[in-house]
């Protein structure tokens, strides 16, 4: 691995940019989100930063089930999102569907669109649960450029 993508990589690793999409939740996950955010739970000592903007994201935050009407729209902020790019589903709708599973107008989880690289459980996730997650998720990508060396 040359210099420039070790440089890159332990980037991406020390401040990931996230981007928070609520796909159609009834809230509570969202509220969970932005208390990991604040200064109590303190995701920000792990170097991370919400963002406004796809095109400045490394992680898309998404909490909720994806709604037929919703669907185009998160395929589009996927893809607008720089490679390489992870997903992170907060809550058990935006896991499996939830309890809206099955409904007229509900595709399922995150994954039934996109890929997702971690999934947080819970109704809502808690905030330790969601800094958990996103730990996890950076401790996997430290190790992805070890295994492959």
């Amino acid at each position: 691995m040359g210099l420039i993508k070790k440089v890159v990589t332990w980037a991406r690793i020390k401040s990931p940019w996230i981007l928070h999409f609520n796909t159609g939740a009834c809230n509570a996950c969202d509220i969970e989100i932005i208390a990991a955010l604040t200064p109590r739970y303190d995701l920000e000592r792990f170097g991370v930063q919400l963002k406004g903007t796809p095109r400045h994201a490394d992680v898309l935050v998404c909490s909720g089930p994806v709604t037929r009407q919703i669907e185009d729209r998160l395929v589009r902020i996927y893809e607008q999102m720089p490679e390489p790019k992870f997903v992170v589903a907060v809550g058990t709708c935006s896991c499996t569907g939830g309890v809206f599973n099955g409904c007229y107008n509900v595709r399922g989880g995150i994954s039934s669109v996109i890929p997702v690289s971690a999934f947080i459980p819970g109704c809502p996730a808690s905030p330790k649960a969601i800094i958990d997650g996103v730990a996890k998720l950076l401790a996997s990508l430290a190790e992805e450029p070890k295994k492959k060396g």
